[in-house]
């Protein structure tokens, strides 16, 4: 059985330790690990990913100037290798593209004011930095390459899904978690962080079974990819390359480079009808060209262009989670990024608050000397990030329903929509990184006193 005493720390010493498991290897589990290394090198660490390689879902992610801030702070090589991989708008007319996040145009003619017709434009927004974008594999393959040799070859276990956690105590008094797997392994830590993603196993164990379950927001969409020189033929230079929401009744549609411009990248939104997404039923299926243009017949030709140059697409409904009453348990088990707190993608925000989440939890774990220290970083932790992310989750269902006209008290009321929009991210785009992680340090050296409470399972 794998324990604690068994890890080794990021120097390869080994020692007795605080060990942490890490159980998941996406954006949110690659960024702890990599914080932690460089903050806490005392800490023996294992990431435990429930695939057989490490793989990213979806093509296109969106990171504003707060996660890259994170990224830069977490590590300056991720940061580095961000701006490297990284695509943003181009070509400006008035006013650099590199401060533009994106432009909102009619997806199609409005219902009752006839010079609103698709392709005129409703707002443009902007912010430090503008957007930017990377293809979600380049920056995980990117993360991974930041990982020492050693720590890759001993400290990754593959094909680990999480089954089960028990408190255990050994003869040393220490209490610890026991993870079993679905393949019968065992392991053993002073504490579990879950990086799991929204059908977080962990989550499942934190909480009751309502709560953990995901959501469905009433909301799916159709991605897929485009190649540039396709799209610019299509839809003209300058609508191709920049980041465009294209907005309607019931649905928008958002296309934006990635992969350093080379392909466009689009997700199309869509409401379901009756609000619901069988127990049953598969998150992603293969779409058919036929089955999306049905889905916005009405909508205008620039929509209909794109749908039909999509090489390959997929039909996914879109779940996130209810706020859940705690994101931690007794010092031995926490959730962060999508296990805490995932969103819809309509604020385009989710794994910059999963990038946050891992420089705040790695810098407070940075000075932890004892397991008897945990449950107060968990707790600080969750004091500092909790609100936030959970407005995150709340903002981005209005986002979509302001793109799609449903939103209570604006609807289809454009000059409402256009001077909403432009200041729906600054709480996202202000937030102060440097202040946070002072703020949480303070509070986590005022509740050190705390006794944790006990573990019940």
């Amino acid at each position: 059985m794998e324990t604690a005493e068994t890890h080794h720390s990021a120097h390869g010493n080994e020692s007795e330790s605080i060990g942490i498991a890490i159980i998941g290897g996406g954006i949110s589990g690659l960024c702890l690990a990599l914080g932690l290394l460089n903050t806490a090198p005392h800490l023996h660490i294992h990431i435990y990913e429930a695939a057989d390689h490490f793989a990213a879902i979806g093509a296109g992610v969106a990171f504003g100037i707060n996660a890259q801030r994170a990224l830069w702070k977490l590590d300056p090589r991720l940061g580095e290798a961000y701006s490297k991989l990284s695509t943003s708008n181009v070509d400006a007319n008035t006013r650099s593209r590199k401060e533009t996040y994106l432009r909102v145009v009619m997806g199609m003619d409005h219902a009752t004011l006839p010079l609103l017709t698709a392709g005129t434009k409703v707002s443009e927004v902007f912010c430090e930095g503008g957007f930017s974008s990377v293809h979600r594999a380049r920056l995980l393959d990117a993360m991974l390459d930041l990982l020492p040799d050693d720590f890759r070859n001993t400290h990754v276990t593959f094909g680990a899904r999480l089954v089960s956690l028990h408190d255990v105590h050994h003869v040393d008094g220490r209490g610890r978690v026991k993870l079993t797997f679905a393949d019968g392994r065992i392991a053993c830590a002073d504490a579990a962080i879950g990086c799991d993603g929204i059908r977080s196993q962990l989550r499942r164990i934190l909480l009751e079974a309502e709560e953990a379950q995901p959501v469905f927001s009433g909301k799916y969409a159709y991605r897929g990819l485009i190649p540039m020189d396709r799209a610019v033929a299509a839809l003209g230079d300058w609508s191709a390359r920049n980041a465009h929401h294209r907005i309607g009744y019931g649905g928008h549609v958002l296309t934006f480079p990635i992969d350093k411009g080379k392909t466009m990248n689009v997700v199309a939104f869509r409401t379901k009808s009756d609000g619901v997404w069988p127990a049953d039923a598969e998150w992603v299926t293969a779409a058919t060209k036929e089955q999306m243009h049905a889905d916005f017949a009405g909508w205008g030709q620039d929509v209909h262009a794109i749908l039909d140059m999509m090489e390959r697409s997929d039909m996914w409904a879109l779940f996130d989670h209810a706020p859940a009453h705690t994101y931690h348990r007794s010092g031995q088990l926490c959730l962060i990024g999508d296990a805490a707190h995932a969103s819809t993608p309509h604020h385009g925000s989710g794994a910059g608050m999963a990038v946050e989440d891992a420089l705040l939890i790695s810098s407070l774990l940075s000075d932890v000397q004892a397991s008897s220290q945990l449950h107060c970083v968990f707790s600080t932790f969750e004091a500092m990030r909790k609100e936030r992310t959970q407005r995150l989750v709340q903002q981005s269902r209005m986002q979509c329903m302001i793109y799609d006209f449903e939103a209570p008290e604006i609807g289809d009321d454009v000059e409402k929509i256009a001077q909403t929009l432009p200041h729906r991210w600054d709480w996202i785009w202000d937030h102060d990184v440097e202040a946070e992680l002072q703020t949480a340090r303070t509070l986590l050296a005022d509740s050190t006193h705390k006794s944790p409470p006990s573990l019940v399972t």
